[in-house]
């Protein structure tokens, strides 16, 4: 801890000594108000808990006032929250332009590049992973200052029931064409193979996952970071919708699921309904800890595949103690934490050298290494503009009822992404 830490640490302390909490605690400077959205059952959830533990035993008087709030409930409240007296010390929050983005353009969020360049956090991340935590004057993501510190990775991967494979022979695939030869198997035996969710993000990243099978480095660049023009009707777009739409059809998924949230995919998955569950690592831990009636792995998606860091921690401009984020941040990204997150079923963002001891979990770490070093993560479909997150749902929520075609749907993807453009100068 460097001088001016262990200053802020000692002030804390002779504070609570003094009984000067007073009514509001957090502007003493004895209390880190703290949001998070992980389930306390998840691989975050846990590693969090941990990082909460240790950074109260380190900082004699302090507390940590957590609040869970919901993923959703962050991303629609947090420009009005954060930009008053109720905000947080540190929060964590989605990636990219469309919301940390977003936030640092509007200057909600408090410039990072001192402490990370203090601390060496930059030099603990991987390959490409400070793609999310810098955003240059326009909120675009990839360049300028640092306004958040990935504390975890994350991509999508193909969950599925090993038994139910079994009982059918099914060999594990290894390219869409023998992911959709195992649906049509399932769909023959009057099994409907794929757990997802249209009211929330699953569905909407399952199209996406269709489209990175025909793209590359240029093409997501130019979707997320506005390098090039960009088409919603070339051949990835257009393969994307239009097998998306085509897999409905042939009953891959439930019309029903477009009403359905994350967490009912997560459950039916859980519960043995389907047989696979395009989604991504942070469900691995859940699935580790609540699936006992049958035997399950994950393979990798062909290609591409959505995934980057994790979400980020943020501090907001008008946080109150702001040393103790950064020393709460600090902690999290420890080997201890990381190492904690890992033997929950987390990705780490920043692993050591000793393995996992669940050789599984040491294979999705490896993985998503592989994926990183391969230049293969390709973020997150609804992170180039604002609000874009509702217009991917609504559109592909159309696509799984019928109410669109998959060219209607993608000129309801281009037009806010179009309107965007022009309101950051092109």
């Amino acid at each position: 801890m460097t001088p001016k830490r262990l200053l802020a640490a000692a002030v804390a302390v002779a504070l609570a000594a003094a009984g000067c909490g007073g009514s509001d605690d957090a502007a003493d400077g004895n209390t880190l108000k703290l949001w998070h959205f992980e389930g306390p059952d998840s691989a975050m959830g846990v590693a969090w808990a941990e990082a909460i533990k240790q950074f109260e035993a380190t900082h004699p008087g302090v507390k940590v006032r957590f609040e869970e709030k919901g993923f959703e409930q962050i991303q629609k409240t947090a420009p009005m929250v954060l930009n008053s007296s109720d905000a947080p010390d540190i929060l964590e929050y989605n990636k990219g332009n469309a919301t940390a983005g977003l936030l640092a353009k509007q200057g909600l969020l408090t410039d990072l590049g001192d402490e990370v360049a203090e601390r060496g956090w930059d030099k603990q991340l991987g390959p490409g992973i400070d793609t999310t935590a810098r955003y240059d004057e326009r909120g675009v993501m990839g360049s300028g200052k640092w306004y958040g510190v990935p504390n975890y990775a994350e991509y999508v991967m193909v969950y599925y029931n090993k038994d139910m494979f079994a009982q059918r022979g099914i060999q594990v695939p290894t390219t869409l064409d023998e992911l959709t030869a195992a649906m049509d198997e399932f769909v023959a035996a009057g099994i409907t193979p794929l757990a997802t969710a249209g009211q929330e993000y699953p569905a909407h990243q399952i199209l996406y996952q269709l489209a990175l099978t025909k793209a590359d480095r240029d093409w997501v660049d130019r979707y997320q970071r506005y390098t090039g023009e960009v088409d919603f009707h070339d051949e990835a777009w257009t393969f994307g919708a239009e097998t998306f739409a085509d897999w409905v059809g042939k009953g891959y998924l439930s019309k029903d699921s477009a009403g359905l949230k994350a967490e009912d995919m997560g459950l039916a998955f859980m519960q043995g309904e389907h047989p696979i569950m395009i989604s991504g690592s942070w469900w691995y831990g859940r699935v580790r800890a609540n699936v006992k009636d049958f035997q399950w792995g994950t393979f990798p998606w062909p290609g591409m595949t959505s995934g980057s860091s994790g979400n980020i921690w943020v501090v907001p401009k008008g946080a109150k103690n702001k040393e103790l984020a950064y020393d709460f941040i600090a902690i999290t990204m420890s080997q201890p934490i990381q190492d904690k997150l890992r033997e929950a079923g987390g990705v780490p963002v920043a692993p050591g050298g000793t393995p996992a001891s669940d050789p599984a979990m040491q294979e999705v770490t490896d993985t998503f290494k592989a994926l990183s070093e391969g230049d293969r993560l390709a973020y997150y479909p609804d992170w180039p503009a604002p609000g874009y997150y509702d217009v991917h749902v609504s559109a592909v929520q159309k696509l799984i009822t019928g109410s669109a075609g998959p060219h209607e749907v993608l000129d309801e993807l281009a037009g806010p992404y179009r309107e965007n453009l022009e309101s950051i100068g092109g």
